[in-house]
């Protein structure tokens, strides 16, 4: 992984001179003029780029949507913010004003490369704050100084929930997230016990922190319209419980893997047997008839920590 400052002039031909066509710098910026829908074209256009489904690549291009984002993130001054999927750099340009620095992480490199050049034309007294990442957030195992205290950004939506999960798990620095997904995911993230589509991404998520959902986003804001719609969730990071997250975790798999069957029968693969299943959920204090979805982060953290009646037992 490389942080990229200038990119090859090669790369953005004719880019400045498409940029400088816009009528001007908002009135509430020091310089800074947000990207609209014709933007983004001239832009794709002169990178050569088409957005693709595999990459999840729609880009926001509404400055009220933008500036929705950034209020809603309530982020402090001395605040450092990773983004993930920059893009084109919708969301970056309304994100430098408003924290200390932006460390934007982009899989694609021609985006990776461009990105500092744009920000250099739309928000000349901001662009010292931008550092760029050419990586993959699902393979993120550390991030250069200094470190991230929040999480802003337009997840891909085929990759939104591992991805968050794998930062989460890996900064222990990011105090604050607010991520747009597809409308799906954020009530799955923010759902409770007993919810229909309460699941181990809704426990996971708990875990680190608590979740809600902040506020819905219009398809039509998006280049290209997606066939989804959008939420933006907000997770506010909390000490996690005094446990093995990955013993927890795996547990929390198993409860889910077969929704319907009762947690004797959903963990008789992660005990051992029915038998072992049944006994580790009585020293849980559980009812073995219980289903997955009925169950709490602290019940099943209780679990967890009753596997060893299943290694004792053999």
């Amino acid at each position: 992984m490389a942080v990229l400052r200038l990119p090859p002039a090669h790369l953005i031909a004719g880019l400045i001179a498409d940029l400088c066509t816009d009528p001007g710098p908002e009135p509430s910026g020091r310089g800074l003029r947000l990207l609209g829908a014709a933007d983004l074209r001239i832009l794709a256009a002169e990178l050569g780029l088409r957005p693709t489904k595999t990459r999840g690549q729609n880009f926001l291009h509404d400055a009220n949507t933008v500036r929705k984002i950034v209020r809603t993130a309530d982020l402090r001054p001395d605040d450092v913010v990773l983004e993930v999927g920059a893009g084109l750099g919708s969301l970056t340009l309304g994100l430098l004003p408003a924290c200390a620095g932006v460390l934007a992480i982009e899989i694609d490199d021609a985006l990776a490369a461009a990105l500092p050049r744009i920000v250099a034309v739309r928000a000349p007294a901001y662009a010292d704050r931008l550092h760029v990442l050419a990586a993959d957030a699902l393979r993120v195992v550390s991030l250069p100084d200094p470190q991230p205290s929040a999480l802003v950004a337009n997840l891909p939506y085929n990759v939104a929930v591992p991805a968050l999960l794998n930062l989460l798990e890996r900064l222990p620095t990011l105090r604050r997230v607010l991520v747009m997904v597809q409308a799906e995911v954020a009530q799955r993230l923010a759902a409770g016990p007993g919810s229909r589509v309460y699941g181990g991404p809704s426990v996971k998520a708990a875990w680190y922190g608590a979740v809600r959902r902040a506020g819905t986003i219009s398809r039509q804001v998006f280049w290209p319209v997606p066939n989804v719609d959008s939420e933006l969730v907000e997770l506010v990071r909390h000490a996690p419980p005094q446990a093995d997250r990955a013993a927890v975790f795996a547990v929390v798999d198993a409860a889910f893997a077969s929704r319907r069957k009762t947690l004797r029968a959903a963990l008789t693969g992660w005990a051992g047997s029915p038998a072992l299943a049944e006994a580790t959920l009585r020293a849980a204090g559980l009812d073995p008839g219980r289903r997955g979805e009925t169950l709490g982060l602290a019940e099943f953290v209780a679990l967890a920590a009753a596997a060893p009646v299943r290694r004792r037992a053999r």
